[in-house]
């Protein structure tokens, strides 16, 4: 027995030790004192170095304090990493580009990697528009598909696993409006730039034998581009540009492409894996037949990565090197698996507001509160130590839950806090199971010690089944789902998997812990009164009509209110720009729309980033009431003074795909319950 709760201990402490790094620090901090506070060489001259940093963005001649350090660097020659000698980043030799990768790992460290959504804590957000190609001489079929093509692939980019939490949605006729939680995008701006590349990936032959530097213009031949390639010499750090003539039509493309990741070589540089289709496999293959000895240039976005001599045929796979960083070479993998038909470009940039109103945030909190203690107080009451042994593994089930979605970056909204109190219901459940069970043991006469053996042997399977039909539900939710319905059945399943861990080994070494270990005699606390066996399956037909009524109503009610069953996130509406005379709290301004027939409406206040024009209200309303809701709010509030800027129409924040397979995955997972269950307890 010693040995169990050893080694059960030792998994849970590790587990939880793990948790806690992950969700460290709790709150973003500011770059300007988190990287003061890095600093382990040389402090002095840093805050004399920062002192001009932060005087460069006051006069305005950096954007933010990340790249007025990256422009000290490039103009002084300073090198950051001496600094900074418990950061590995020596083994870059280029002194600019270990500025860089230096700067942006602190500007990330500072972050939290449990970020705060946009309904608690705002964001950025910015509108994209296609570079190059007129949208608005397109048919509304055409113009319609180009941007759910980019809304899809944009998706894909920033939420591939579903638990980043953006809005992406149609804005007017021919843009896509972002938004993202934290201020990430501020500080660092060509994180957008990252996110908006089409990736247009091309394999094209190199000119076997001239070179541009040594041909004159006249003589260039026809059918080839001069491109640059740049690379850094691994002894000065100096980098160094070749100029290629590269041919103008491409022998393959991305679409040979079936898979892309960033690796990491021999040598410890970065670069990006690709792994072909079945049919690019044999395009590659050919390609690759017809050019051994001969540089087959890799070119992306029209720049020129690398152009390696092909050596051998090559078929299944291949890859791009270059001077990456390994967030460069993650980020390059990423658009290379979601490659955009066109350029998208920033429109607009601006600061978002929390989309939820304070005293909405405030009540929501309390309310979780208050639901956390009352648990916890009546575990502790009604099974005394045990009821803490409970409320310690539920508590330990969501700093694990915490801890694995830290891991994977994603984003906690004010849903994800009430998953997290009812994770801590599962868990504390799961706890009620186990400890009912000891009761029962210790009713039919067992000592304590046999009472807890007995109890986790049979409750193991009771435990088992009920989590098992949900987590069935979770992987279906992840494997057909998209967006936030991917991201609930990841979180699910993170919970579920968590509260299992807990009840079964937690729980359990903390009680055989003090049962067996330090001899307590008494585990449970009040006894209630036995009202008798009931029998429960004389009552299974009128119980079987009851559901079956209550769920034609709830059936029949859908129906009569299809109507206006689904708000602004799943139909889209209008939204309204308005500048004003004087600010009113959004709390105010959603008790203002109490009591009206005005429909939904949300408030938000926004800032555009690099304009003096102020905060702006953005109204977002149903169609054809914008400006209903805002003569109203006119009379409302007269000192205010909304002036219209400008209405626009938007789209479903929750696209039709999302929705679609929202209920394609919500009908397969009861065909998987339904099918668990006929195996586990019918068949056979």
């Amino acid at each position: 027995m010693s040995g169990n709760i050893l080694w059960k201990f030792i998994l849970s402490a590790a587990l939880i030790a793990w948790a806690v790094l992950n969700i460290t620090p709790v709150r973003d901090q500011p770059f300007e004192t988190y990287i003061v506070d890095r600093v382990t060489a040389d402090r002095e001259a840093f805050n004399e170095i920062m002192e001009r940093a932060q005087a460069r963005v006051a006069e305005g001649d950096s954007p933010t304090l990340l790249y007025a350090l990256r422009d000290l660097g490039e103009q002084e020659n300073i090198d950051f990493s001496s600094f900074f000698p418990g950061i590995r980043v020596r083994d870059i030799a280029n002194i600019n580009r270990r500025n860089d990768v230096l700067l942006k790992y602190l500007l990330s460290a500072s972050r939290s990697d449990l970020a705060l959504g946009l309904d608690l804590k705002g964001g950025v957000g910015f509108t994209l528009k296609f570079a190059d190609v007129d949208t608005e001489n397109l048919d509304a079929f055409e113009r319609e598909m180009q941007l759910s093509q980019a809304i899809r692939i944009m998706r894909q980019r920033l939420d591939g696993g579903g638990i980043a939490e953006p809005i992406i949605r149609e804005r007017g006729d021919n843009a896509i409006e972002i938004q993202i939680a934290g201020l990430t995008t501020r500080d660092d701006p060509e994180l957008i730039e990252s996110i908006s590349k089409p990736a247009r990936l091309e394999f094209r032959r190199v000119h076997p034998s001239l070179r541009p530097d040594t041909t004159a213009p006249a003589d260039y031949p026809v059918g080839y581009e001069v491109l640059t390639m740049e690379n850094e010499n691994r002894e000065t750090g100096a980098i160094e540009e070749t100029r290629m003539f590269i041919r103008q039509i491409p022998e393959a493309t991305g679409e040979i492409v079936a898979n892309a990741r960033r690796v990491q070589s021999q040598t410890g540089s970065f670069e990006v894996s690709l792994e072909m289709t079945s049919d690019g496999a044999r395009v590659l293959e050919e390609v690759t037949r017809q050019m051994v000895g001969q540089p087959l240039a890799i070119v992306l976005d029209g720049q020129l990565y690398s152009a390696p001599t092909v050596q051998a045929v090559l078929s299944s796979r291949a890859s791009i090197t270059g001077q990456f960083s390994q967030r460069e070479a993650e980020e390059l993998a990423n658009v290379l698996q979601n490659p955009l038909s066109a350029e998208l470009i920033v429109d607009e940039m601006y600061e978002v507001g929390p989309t939820m109103a304070r005293d909405a945030r405030d009540s929501s909190v309390k309310a979780a509160q208050l639901g956390a203690f009352l648990v916890v107080g009546f575990m502790i009451v009604f099974y005394f130590f045990g009821g803490i042994v409970a409320v310690i593994s539920a508590l330990a089930n969501v700093i694990i839950v915490l801890g694995v979605l830290a891991s994977l970056g994603a984003t906690l909204t004010l849903p994800g806090v009430a998953a997290l109190i009812l994770t801590l219901g599962m868990g504390v459940d799961a706890n009620i199971l186990i400890l009912e069970r000891i009761r029962e043991e210790l009713k039919s006469g067992k000592q304590i010690k046999h009472a807890v053996n007995a109890a986790f042997s049979k409750v193991f399977s009771t435990i088992i089944d009920a989590n098992v039909t949900t987590l069935i539900t979770a992987v279906i939710l992840i494997y057909f789902g998209t967006g936030p319905v991917q991201g609930f059945g990841t979180t699910l399943a993170i919970g579920i998997c968590a509260s299992v861990f807990s009840a079964l080994v937690i729980s359990r070494f903390i009680i055989d812990f003090f049962v067996h270990r330090a001899n307590l005699k008494k585990l449970l606390g009040i006894n209630l009164p036995s009202f008798g066996e009931v029998n429960f399956l004389g009552y299974r037909k009128p119980a079987f009509l009851i559901s079956w009524v209550v769920v034609l109503i709830g059936i029949s009610a859908v129906f009569i209110q299809r109507e206006n069953i689904l708000g602004i996130d799943f139909t889209g509406g209008d939204e309204m720009t308005v500048l004003f005379e004087e600010r009113i709290d959004t709390s105010d301004l959603n008790a203002a729309m109490e009591g009206t027939d005005l429909g939904e409406v949300f408030f938000g206040y926004q800032t555009l980033l690099g304009s003096e024009g102020g905060e702006v209200l953005r109204l977002q309303t149903e169609f054809g009431q914008s400006r209903a809701i805002l003569e109203h709010l006119s009379e409302r509030f007269p000192e205010a003074q909304y002036d219209e800027l400008g209405t626009v129409v938007i789209g479903a924040a929750v696209s039709k795909d999302i929705q679609r397979n929202a209920i394609f995955s919500v009908l397969l997972a009861l065909c998987g319950i339904l099918l668990y269950v006929a195996l586990r307890f019918e068949v056979g």
